[in-house]
């Protein structure tokens, strides 16, 4: 029981096209979370007539 590793799927063969696109996608999430307001504003201008 001791040698029993947990599995990470390190070993996947195409571990590279996983953790790349994983990757990018969090970085992206950073920066739309970061510039939000930012965002918001450039989708709904502050004197846009439409209501929420």
């Amino acid at each position: 029981m001791i040698d029993i590793a947990l599995h990470t799927g390190s070993e996947h063969p195409d571990l590279l096209w996983i953790l790349v696109p994983s990757f990018l996608t969090f970085v992206a999430g950073l920066g739309v979370a970061t510039y939000a307001d930012r965002i918001r504003e450039w989708i709904r201008p502050e004197g846009s007539t439409t209501t929420e």
